[in-house]
């Protein structure tokens, strides 16, 4: 079958240390300390074999994720861009859909409770958590001490078939009624997910009439603005340079936008919120450097109190934060990572249903021999807000 590969060399930086999860020369949870050189190729791989717990996927759709471009992105010297759990070489490619055509003897429908059904359209979470460690056992999946990923540290989506545990598998069905292409917009779970646990699970959600604001639009950044928007949010703000992706923010469900290149960011929250300010602030640029200066004046400018910053984009960079704003204006900083456990995948698959449509996200359609191509592309580009990827 057709795959797109990464590899890359395991080279750790002269003063970086193993943790007591890496394993030497192939796994580590800092893949930007370590992997360098990185090379993506069009490869031909076997067909996975199944295990008794496992479905078989051919793959319809998968989207491009920044993390798969920053996997081959590197800095002056060469290092991968991405910061967290990687092990290569690995097929990349995570956001996807596809139709179980075979099945492992134990591999259980959720929906059903009974076995896999071949020809069940699917989506599936990345993370593939062990259910056993104690993070799991305190309901926190995404913070799994055994955690791999699918297109990270375990083959990936950007191929012809997948073979994944049936315990991350979650039903298309219900989209049938509403979309044509359930596979295109079924792809989009996985990122809309990952906003919505960001949002609703991580930071708290929003009482209906409450304000938000959204730092970076891209495909994290948009989802969330339309999961706020469907929660009852009453001004959703996203700060945004690029004019394309501004625009599809406001097609999103964005009631403005803010330029921080060429505005003045805090005086047009205090505008737009008529000083009240936000409950909900997130940082899905990825430069918390950058933009936690205009997020904490933000907060100690306006009225609003109890405010929550979450912080859902990768970023090495540390995040400089005056206690004294926070402990006075009773606001809060969380991090976000993944989007398992907490209903998070079935709330997102109803709310599409129910007519929450994510498809213009989507701003181009590719093949599977073009995406190393793209994602040099993305490195530039910011112009695009997701690719998606047809796989015949």
């Amino acid at each position: 079958m057709k795959a797109i590969e990464l590899k890359a060399r395991w080279d750790p930086k002269p003063n970086y240390s193993l943790g007591s999860k890496d394993i030497e020369g192939k796994l580590t949870y800092l893949g930007s300390q370590v992997w360098r050189g990185p090379e993506v190729n069009l490869v031909e791989r076997n067909i996975p074999k199944l295990k008794s717990n496992e479905v078989l996927i051919k793959v319809k759709r998968c989207g491009i994720c920044g993390s798969d471009v920053h996997m081959l992105q590197t800095d002056d010297n060469g290092y991968i861009y991405y910061p967290g759990l990687t092990a290569f070489p690995a097929i990349l490619g995570h956001e996807f859909a596809g139709e179980i055509v075979d099945t492992g003897k134990n591999a259980i429908n959720k929906r059903t409770n009974q076995p896999f059904e071949k020809g069940e359209p699917v989506t599936v979470e990345e993370m593939i958590w062990c259910g056993e460690c104690r993070p799991c056992c305190d309901g926190f999946p995404n913070h799994c001490e055994r955690l791999q990923e699918i297109g990270f540290s375990i083959d990936g989506a950007y191929a012809e078939y997948i073979a994944v545990p049936a315990k991350l598998c979650w039903s298309l069905r219900k989209l049938k009624k509403k979309y044509d292409d359930i596979y295109k917009v079924g792809s989009l779970v996985e990122p809309t997910s990952v906003a919505y646990n960001a949002v609703i699970e991580r930071g708290g959600g929003i009482k209906p009439g409450q304000n938000v604001v959204i730092l970076g639009a891209g495909p994290i950044g948009i989802a969330a603005a339309k999961i706020l928007k469907s929660a009852g949010a009453a001004i959703c703000i996203v700060s945004e340079p690029e004019p394309n992706r501004a625009s599809l923010a406001k097609t999103m469900g964005a009631d403005y936008i803010i330029n921080p290149q060429k505005e003045n960011f805090v005086e047009k929250v205090k505008d737009y919120t008529d000083n009240e300010g936000a409950a909900l602030y997130l940082e899905a640029t990825g430069l918390p450097h950058i933009v936690s200066d205009d997020i904490q004046n933000a907060i100690w400018q306006c009225k609003s109190v109890n405010s929550t910053v979450v912080i859902v984009a990768r970023a090495e960079q540390r995040m400089p934060v005056i206690g004294e704003y926070f402990q006075v204006k009773r606001a809060n900083i969380t991090g976000a990572q993944g989007h398992s456990g907490h209903g998070t995948f079935p709330n997102v698959i109803n709310m599409m249903a129910s007519g929450m449509d994510m498809n213009p996200l989507i701003t181009k359609e590719i093949v599977i021999e073009e995406v190393p191509q793209y994602l040099e592309i993305l490195q530039k580009d910011r112009e695009n807000c997701k690719i998606s990827v047809k796989i015949k």
